[in-house]
């Protein structure tokens, strides 16, 4: 990716490294290169998450688009997808989200919609960032000056037009169904308890007590934990937990067993495929998806096609070849049928409503899957070496040698990520001893080649 987006748009530190300056520069040019085509006044959708940085950045974001004479209609706290669904709902020009997703507090982050309520294509996420890096004068000249300045507008009936939407999705109640919710002390802690509620299941929410640094600290889908230990307690029948904007899901099943977003994306294409919904009988995954997804795909005459990390590169795939369900591990599920994005809360209530239909437990649906033992690690890197590693011949010769030694029973996967100056060292194989020695020896040879930090504890191992 560029030098200002990445996977998901664009992240720092708030106010040091994602600064007021920046996002007001790229609120100009986004609605410079989003609204060229507009023969109207544009209009451009701002949401937000709950992180304390977020109504300042919101305020530069303001004054970026309505400096340019484009109007900006404010949707409050709300969820990423909710922005998506927002934005073509409204038939606005554009849509902002400011949102670092499942990143702690002190980051934060601007994605972008088009108005058709999907993300941005590389080439135009590019054309923005050479507006605001390369050609600042540009969106100088493009300044309207007082009289055509833009209006700035507050939708009060952004999250129930979203809930109601979300709802519409099943035809039938969630009555019965006690479900625990972990909120993330993000976005979803504005919407979570209307819509699960208002679809007749019994819910007991944690984590939904947002104060502006509390959002993704030791909760929601990254912290899985907690929610299994809600389920437990409260004797539910299956938990869901969200990330800080609300567009990933994980679940655990009545025993608080962990139900990953790879487990999950083969419920949905079997229950799909049972009902004859899932076109082209095929679900879009990442390379990050585990080993037991082939096989279960496999063993269910499932087709799969895998793309690069990102669900931006997942929808693009669903669009090119007509499928209509993709996702990643980590719980971005799209379901293209009713949506153009990942959307943790629609997952929830789709596999909510599975358990309802099927009359089965969390555990039986969770079971149909194998997962792979995987381990994860983080290595932090320096600027320098973005990209730079790959080319290193000590890093590449132990990659080597390790995967010929697992052979075709595992396979090691080393990326950098999209979203955070990190090297994941990730592997996958039947012997969990042998991938951890392994991922561990790939990430000191890679702290030693490109970094003075030490390797980050192991993301997620499994026996």
């Amino acid at each position: 990716m560029g030098r200002l987006f990445g996977t998901d748009g664009a992240r720092g530190v708030a106010i040091t490294e994602l600064t007021c300056e920046t996002a007001m520069q790229i609120g100009r040019a986004a609605a410079m290169v989003l609204t060229k085509k507009a023969n109207h006044k544009p209009k451009i959708l701002i949401g937000k998450d709950t992180r304390i940085s977020s109504d300042v950045l919101e305020a530069s974001l303001i004054a970026g688009i309505c400096s340019v004479g484009a109007d900006a209609v404010t949707l409050g706290v709300i969820p990423t997808p909710a922005v998506a669904f927002l934005v073509k709902k409204r038939e606005a020009d554009a849509g902002v989200m400011i949102s670092a997703s499942h990143n702690s507090m002190e980051f934060n982050g601007i994605k972008l919609f088009s108005g058709t309520g999907y993300k941005l294509s590389d080439d135009i996420e590019e054309e923005i960032e050479k507006l605001v890096l390369d050609t600042p004068e540009k969106i100088t000249e493009a300044m309207t000056g007082f009289k055509n300045v833009g209006k700035v507008t507050h939708d009060k009936k952004a999250e129930w037009d979203y809930i109601r939407y979300i709802m519409k999705t099943i035809d039938h109640d969630l009555a019965g169904i006690r479900v625990a919710i972990d909120c993330a002390n993000g976005s979803a802690s504005v919407t979570a308890e209307r819509l699960f509620g208002g679809l007749g299941a019994t819910v007991f929410l944690t984590n939904c007590t947002p104060n502006g640094t509390n959002i993704n600290d030791n909760c929601g889908s990254t912290h899985i934990e907690n929610v299994a230990k809600c389920v437990v307690k409260n004797k539910c029948h299956v938990g869901v937990a969200f990330d800080g904007d609300a567009d990933r899901c994980l679940a655990v099943d009545e025993t608080g067993a962990v139900i990953d977003g790879d487990k999950l994306i083969a419920i949905f294409a079997r229950d799909m495929r049972d009902k004859g919904t899932l076109k082209k009988n095929t679900a879009v995954v990442t390379v990050l998806t585990n080993l037991g997804f082939t096989h279960f795909a496999h063993n269910n005459d499932i087709n799969m096609i895998t793309t690069k990390v990102g669900d931006r590169y997942i929808m693009e795939q669903m669009l090119a070849g007509g499928y209509n369900l993709g996702g990643e591990q980590s719980g971005h599920i799209i379901f293209h049928d009713y949506a153009t994005t990942g959307d943790g809360q629609l997952t929830a209530v789709q596999f909510l409503s599975i358990l309802k239909r099927q009359e089965r437990k969390a555990s039986e649906l969770g079971s149909m899957m194998e997962r792979y033992p995987q381990v994860m690690i983080n290595v932090k890197i320096e600027p320098k070496w973005k990209e730079a590693w790959k080319n290193d011949e000590e890093i590449e010769q132990l990659i080597a040698v390790n995967q010929k030694k697992l052979g075709s029973s595992g396979r090691i996967l080393v990326r950098e990520s999209g979203t955070e100056p990190l090297i994941r060292v990730m592997i996958e194989g039947r012997k969990f001893r042998l991938i951890n020695q392994m991922a561990m020896e790939i990430a000191d040879k890679i702290k030693e080649r490109c970094s003075d930090e030490k390797p980050a504890e192991t993301e997620d191992a499994e026996e």
